[in-house]
Order: C-alpha cells, then structure tokens, then sequence
C-alpha cells in the first residue's frame, strides 16, 4: 500500500506543474519558439536545451519539443546525440536524487515490505521497465524516481536508461530536422526499439555482471 503512495505522490508532484503551468509552457515552447529561442544563445544553444531537459524533472517542459529543436538546429545526427544525452542525463539526476536518499529514508516512506517488493522487482525486470517508461507521459521521471527509492543498481538502471534514450532522442531530433508534423510510422517503428536494444545489450552483459539486467 505505501508503495503505491509513493507512486501516486510522484506522480502528483510531476502532473501538477502540467495542470497549474502546462499551457503557459507549451506555448513558450512551442517549437518554432523554442528554436528561435534557443538560436537566440548562439554556439550555447545545446548546452541550454540539455538544462532545459534537466529542468523538465521539476517543471513541466516539452522535452520532445526541445529534442526536436536540436533536431533543426544541430541537424539529425548531432542533435540525436545531444537530445539523446539531455534524455540520459534527466534520467540520471532523478534516479541518483532518490537513491540518494539511503535505504533508511526508503524504508520511511515505502516501509520495509514494500522496500523488499520493490528491490526484488527492479532487480529482475527493472532494467526493462526503464527502457519502455522512456517513450510514455509521466512515467520517465516516475520510474527513474522509484527505481534509485528502490535501490535498483547502477548498471542494469544505465542500460535501459540508455536502450530507451537513444531511439527517442534521434527520432525527435529527426522530426525537428526533417520538418514531419505526423510521422506515425517513424514513432512507431522507434518505440519498438527500446525492447530491442533492451534484448541486445541483455545478451552482451549479462556475463559482466551478477546483477539482473
């Protein structure tokens, strides 16, 4: 019960900013401003659009809007791996922000019954929960959240942080670029991606390590 309390209270604290804010932010960012405004710091414009994906933790920013900036900006190659690093780096920072906290603090707010689901959880499937959260609303910053209050390890956390970044930063980058309002198949095809990888990367390390990837 006090897991999913946890959850619901994550979950609060992200949706909120979009309810009060969300409108105001979606206009200012919508893409055509966010590219200018972003043009507007010259050779600084990528360092500012990976802040702003960072920032997305705690405000209620269109990270996919800002991807698809760099797109435009940096092309499809360059600005797939800036968006795909501003993606990683916002994982990381939430998930290190929770784990952080130490297991006394984890067992405070999900009790030790909970604590022990949830390690067990994250240590068998959490590598792949990660890697499919990447491409829903919300779920992104929630999961990353849950899976350091967890105490999920770092590698098998990094993986399917990675496995579910990549796609979505190139794809939003490629759309910023290649200027496609609606480009279904493109989404599509790309979040069946973060599995496959997933599955790849699952197969070239699980010898590395005794963790549960």
């Amino acid at each position: 019960m006090r897991t999913w309390l946890a959850y619901l209270l994550i979950a609060t604290l992200i949706i909120v900013p979009f309810i009060i804010w969300g409108d105001w932010f979606m206009d200012f960012f919508s893409e055509g401003k966010a590219i200018e405004w972003l043009q507007n710091y010259g050779q600084w414009a990528w360092a500012v659009a990976i802040l702003l994906l960072l920032a997305d933790l705690f405000l209620p920013l269109p990270g996919t809007v800002i991807m698809s900036a760099l797109g435009y900006i940096y092309g499809p190659f360059v600005g797939g791996l800036l968006a795909t690093l501003g993606g990683i780096a916002a994982g990381v920072l939430a998930f290190a922000l929770c784990r952080g906290l130490g297991r006394k603090a984890a067992v405070w707010i999900l009790g030790e019954e909970g604590l022990a689901k949830g390690e067990k959880q994250y240590a068998k499937n959490g590598s792949w929960i990660v890697a499919i959260s990447r491409w829903l609303p919300v779920l992104p910053e929630l999961i990353a959240c849950m899976a350091g209050l967890n105490q999920m390890k770092w590698r098998p956390f990094l993986v399917g942080l990675i496995c579910g970044s990549v796609p979505l930063g190139f794809v939003f980058a490629y759309i910023g670029y290649s200027g496609i309002e609606y480009p279904y198949l493109a989404l599509i095809i790309s979040a069946g991606l973060p599995p496959l990888l997933w599955l790849i990367a699952r197969y070239f390390l699980k010898n590395l390590s005794s963790s549960d990837i």
